[in-house]
């Protein structure tokens, strides 16, 4: 399983990137797909999901109507964009899929991009 982030910066508030993820060695339609972050001094945190057959998603409360994450499975990417951005979304960013075997749950996570929001 390989996952590569990109599309990651400095941006001013109120402003916008899209975040990528490239993935490969795995069935990509076939898993559920997620954005996390993690900023200095705090725990990760899932910031959306998407699911693998119906797509549905869901969001932390904190960006809800600022971020949309969806895929392509032809392309076996996974975007995050992100609007309105705020300081407080400064983190970096991190591409993670999973698999369950019995009741253990394998994570995979990508190298990260750094997202700074900043005047």
């Amino acid at each position: 399983v390989q996952l590569v982030e990109s599309g990651g910066g400095l941006v001013q508030p109120g402003g916008s990137l899209r975040l990528s993820c490239a993935a490969s060695g795995f069935i990509f339609s076939n898993y559920d797909m997620s954005w996390y972050r993690q900023a200095p001094g705090k725990e990760r945190e899932l910031v959306a999901r998407i699911r693998s057959a119906a797509g549905t998603t869901n969001y932390a409360d904190s960006v809800k109507g600022r971020f949309t994450i969806s895929r392509d499975n032809a392309k076996n990417t996974v975007y995050l964009q992100m609007n309105g951005l705020q300081p407080e979304d400064t983190a970096v960013y991190y591409c993670n899929t999973y698999r369950w075997s019995g009741v253990i749950r394998y994570n995979y996570w990508g190298q990260g991009t750094q997202v700074t929001v900043s005047s």
